[in-house]
């Protein structure tokens, strides 16, 4: 089965709406989707079930976020995708650092 992520975000948001929940305050909305990562990182690594549904959390909400915001994130996930795959890296004293993209002189 395959998302629409545009329509996810629409559904989600109305969800929001028909819950009662937060649909004004942005920041603490990043406070939610960073606690949500959090506890999807501490599942993680204690070697627990529900790193899944964590990160699904975390998805839905950056979905409502992006809503509250007024922009479409499947757009803007396409869009970097696009961006990330012309940059170059190279590996410099053991670390990935990016040295360049094709657009780059």
């Amino acid at each position: 089965m395959s998302a629409d992520l545009r329509q996810l975000q629409k559904e989600v948001y109305q969800n929001k709406i028909d819950k009662g929940f937060n649909t004004t305050d942005v920041a603490m909305e990043f406070c939610r989707a960073h606690e949500e990562l959090s506890e999807a990182f501490k599942k993680y690594n204690a070697k627990e079930d529900g790193v899944p549904e964590e990160m699904a959390d975390v998805a839905i909400f950056l979905l409502g976020m992006a809503e509250m915001l007024n922009f479409d994130l499947e757009k803007e996930i396409v869009r970097k995708v696009a961006i990330n795959k012309k940059r170059k890296y190279e590996k410099i004293n053991g670390a990935w650092i990016r040295v360049a993209t094709t657009e780059d002189p």
